[in-house]
């Protein structure tokens, strides 16, 4: 049975590109936040979530480590995902003509160099391809977006400049949650566990909790 793949962001988010790189020729189901995106295989409507967790340059993405505890889902594979960070502007914009770039907090972040540089203003948006969306649509020369190139093509932008991310190592790691347990063989390759517990607020708390996995 062909599965439905749930991403948060729209046609052309980097979450959509892990989504088919893991599931080529699958259906996906785009999804605004990511409690949607979660909701989407709780309720049936997907039967996989795709959802970033953290990122070699940003760190961990709180949002979604907020969500996953109480998600009641599982989860059943990872993937990493290279991240290539791009200026999209409208056709004909050069860089000389941006003074504003929104998109995706974590995105931002990212390119927090490139940013700087070139005294750009940052606006926080909802995701990079919506951002995307979002430029093509106000048609303002002096508005970007930091997106993919598979955006930059869906709704017809310029890339004005390439793989602006601070580091080449920019990398992506993607959780895939489901509804039902994957038994993993114990004597398997490349097997995982992750577990959340809390600790008491008190003095090494952390390093007593971890210890126990040192022995």
């Amino acid at each position: 049975m062909t599965k439905n793949i749930a991403f948060q962001g729209e046609l052309g988010a980097f979450s959509h590109a892990a989504a088919k790189a893991l599931y080529p020729g699958n259906p996906t189901l785009p999804c605004v936040t990511f409690e949607q995106t979660i909701a989407a295989v709780e309720e049936g409507d997907a039967d996989l979530a795709v959802v970033p967790v953290e990122n070699s340059l940003y760190g961990r993405i709180s949002d979604i480590h907020h969500i996953l505890p109480q998600s009641g889902l599982f989860i059943v594979g990872e993937y990493f995902l290279p991240i290539r960070m791009n200026l999209l502007g409208l056709p004909g914009a050069t860089l000389a003509d941006i003074r504003s770039v929104q998109s995706l907090s974590v995105a931002l972040g990212q390119c927090r160099n490139f940013i700087r540089k070139n005294n750009l203003v940052a606006i926080n948006s909802v995701d990079t391809a919506g951002s995307a969306r979002e430029v093509a649509e106000l048609n303002d020369k002096s508005r970007a977006a930091i997106a993919s190139t598979i955006a930059a093509d869906i709704y017809g932008l310029d890339v004005i400049a390439q793989n602006i991310e601070d580091a080449s190592h920019n990398t992506t790691r993607f959780l895939v949650m489901s509804r039902e347990k994957l038994e993993a063989k114990p004597d398997g390759d490349n097997v995982k566990t992750t577990f959340v517990f809390r600790v008491r607020n008190v003095p090494a708390a952390l390093y007593k909790a971890m210890g126990g996995f040192a022995t």
